[in-house]
């Protein structure tokens, strides 16, 4: 599946389609914490992400503080943003509505 570059505008407003998602600072990025009231659901939200992410073909670079997720969404393939980070990413939100 080929990916869909993101310059910085097509970026930027794919950035304002989402919820508390932010640009790093260097363009090439986008992150976000997710908290969730216990470990458990935490730790479902990231399984859940990681079929998601299996499907895509596109990782995340994430780490998880018992009821934290903090999640770093880049195309290491590209070394910029593409159309999968703002797909994953969306998904990511609706997931952790679901994980709430």
């Amino acid at each position: 599946m080929p990916y869909e570059l993101f310059d910085a505008e097509t970026a930027a407003k794919a950035l304002a389609d989402l919820d508390g998602w932010e640009l790093s600072a260097d363009g090439a990025a986008i992150r976000k914490s997710f908290k969730f009231p216990s470990f458990a659901r935490a730790f479902g939200f990231m399984t859940e992400c990681a079929m998601a992410a299996e499907r895509l073909d596109h990782h995340p670079d994430w780490s998880n503080s018992y009821s934290r997720v903090d999640v770093k969404l880049t195309t290491h393939a590209k070394k910029q943003l593409t159309d999968r980070d703002f797909k994953l990413a969306a998904i990511m939100d609706e997931a952790w509505l679901r994980h709430l």
